[in-house]
């Protein structure tokens, strides 16, 4: 037998074989590394940028930053900011629809006041300025000053530094190009920089600079708008043409010359009496002037496409509809830089807890949001439902109107929570309305208020007359509808009161509870109701045809 076969003997001579183990071994480890790959662009020291514009021009990234001196670059940057530093923020202790084993984990509330300190002393809105460079030039390091406040360690200021100062190692790690280590750069100690960077990747860790794509059109743009100004210089005032005689020699040509060219400056020239001077138009120019406005119009709508996502709300010619549509576009990118800015402060929260509690210990979370506003048609609709009787949950109220914990207080003693319901509120306890001569006990006619006692109790006197002065007819209607009205009119008031219940329970929208209307007509049933008023108007009838007086009060 094989030296190699493993096994083992068994007391009738066979080998019982051991079962091969599933090796495991590499799977944890990297195989594909800029150290065993054919790439030999680091040469093991670092990894330059791969950005193409700083390649070919064989500069670093202080380029871009010139671009930020023309109109269309500086104004699109400054409107992108200014989109994502006007939110809103807030720390929650725990990351929103999370599932799984980290659904129950929650930050400490000793961390959370210590997050909110934190923050609360920093210059959020110039810390997030400079987290904003990072989409324009792909990366910014950002160095974090610690210090140590009421026992705890935190945060006492973050500054972007140069992105000329930083490389990134073989492995991805940011060092710091010293004096003493030029090339290859110094080690940096961990937690001590926030590196916000727009599309990293292994094969290009300094991310994607949207000032890459601007490059070109504003370098093309600038140079459109020298030739400009020179053609507009050349031929945008008209020529001046001074005319001599032959016999004329070249002294008097130069003055006649001298004169003319102070002519455009004074508009005042004196000539010899046999010389004359005309003043020409081209009639080419508006094309050629043309074909410059056209250029500059082309690179600052690629300036805006490119810093924007879209043109439609920087063009004049851009109608309503392509702006709002543009407008969703610049949204989306401002969406896009909010959730980079999170990422880099919530790194920051991440060191926070690790270096007051644990690593193991979960970390605040800071959001960023917009403030919504309020529709007054929404409001008003709410309204005039609240007042028809439907009454909103408090869900409903806080998460359409922005409310916050605490906004919407409990009715207290001789209040009512919703007085808009509460008024149009029928009296009988079914929400049915109360009987003919019935009160709001139920079974009596109504007592005429006492002097200087609130009449909310008393039923109204139409035209009909005063609700006492009844007859045998009303007694005989009453006695119909006593046992029946009830039971007549739940097929139809039971849909609809199981349906509002379940609009508040669920916290609806009004627009939803319209929108489920209509399903409540196949669920009522009037055949109860429409046999009792039928029976109840034959009584009548029946009453009147025999002649029964009124009854005497």
């Amino acid at each position: 037998m094989s030296k190699n076969t493993r096994g083992i003997y068994l007391a009738d001579g066979s080998i019982h074989r051991f079962a091969e183990g599933a090796t495991t071994k590499g799977l944890s480890d990297h195989i594909a590394t800029r150290d065993r790959s054919p790439d030999f662009t680091a040469l093991g020291m670092y990894l330059p940028n791969p950005d193409p514009i700083l390649k070919k021009l064989g500069k670093d990234v202080s380029v871009y930053r010139d671009l930020r001196g023309t109109a269309p670059v500086g104004g699109a940057i400054r409107r992108r900011k200014a989109a994502v530093r006007s939110r809103e923020w807030r720390l929650v202790d725990s990351v929103s629809g999370q599932t799984g084993a980290r659904a129950d984990q929650k930050a400490s509330p000793r961390m959370m006041q210590i997050a909110q300190d934190t923050l609360a002393d920093l210059d959020l809105d110039a810390i997030l300025g400079e987290m904003l460079d990072a989409p324009l030039f792909g990366w910014v390091p950002m160095e974090t000053m610690w210090a140590t406040v009421e026992g705890t360690l935190r945060p006492v200021g973050l500054m972007a530094k140069p992105q000329e100062w930083f490389l990134f190692s073989p492995d991805g790690q940011l060092r710091f190009k010293s004096r003493a280590a030029p090339i290859h750069g110094e080690e940096l100690q961990p937690r001590k920089f926030l590196v916000p960077r727009q599309d990293a990747s292994y094969v290009n860790p300094y991310g994607f600079a949207d000032l890459s794509m601007c490059f070109w059109p504003t370098t093309f743009m600038r140079g459109g708008l020298k030739f400009w100004v020179t053609f507009a210089e050349k031929f945008g005032t008209p020529w001046v043409v001074g005319k001599q005689p032959r016999s004329a020699g070249k002294k008097e040509t130069d003055e006649l010359l001298d004169q003319l060219e102070a002519m455009v400056q004074d508009a005042v020239a004196v000539v010899p009496d046999d010389s004359s001077v005309d003043i020409k138009e081209t009639g080419s120019k508006g094309d050629a002037a043309g074909a410059y406005r056209e250029l500059l119009m082309y690179c600052r709508s690629e300036v805006n496409i490119a810093l924007l996502g879209q043109n439609q709300t920087t063009e004049a010619s851009a109608n309503k509809a392509s702006a709002s549509a543009g407008a969703e576009v610049e949204k989306t990118l401002s969406d896009a830089d909010a959730k980079l800015c999170e990422g880099a402060i919530n790194q920051l929260l991440r060191w926070l807890t690790d270096l007051n509690e644990s690593e193991q210990a979960p970390a605040p979370r800071f959001e960023m949001y917009e403030e919504e506003q309020v529709s007054e048609v929404q409001a008003k609709r709410d309204g005039e439902m609240s007042r028809s009787g439907l009454v909103f949950s408090p869900q409903y109220w806080a998460r359409e109107y922005n409310l916050q914990p605490g906004d919407i207080a409990s009715a207290g003693p001789g209040q009512v929570a919703n007085p808009g319901a509460q008024a149009a509120k029928p009296a009988a306890p079914e929400s049915l309305p109360p009987l003919p001569g019935e009160g709001r006990g139920g079974g009596k006619p109504a007592k005429p208020a006492a002097e200087g006692e609130a009449a909310t109790d008393q039923l109204p006197e139409y035209a009909e007359g005063s609700a006492s002065k009844r007859d045998a007819i009303d007694e005989l209607v009453d006695a119909e509808l006593a046992d029946s009205w009830q039971a007549a009119m739940a097929p139809l008031i039971d849909p609809a009161q199981q349906l509002l219940d379940q609009a508040a329970s669920e916290g609806w929208t009004a627009q939803q509870l319209i929108d489920r209307l209509p399903e409540l007509l196949d669920k009522m049933d009037p055949a109860q109701l429409a046999d009792s008023l039928t029976r109840a108007t034959a009584t009548a009838r029946l009453a009147g045809a025999a002649g029964i007086p009124p009854a005497e009060e």
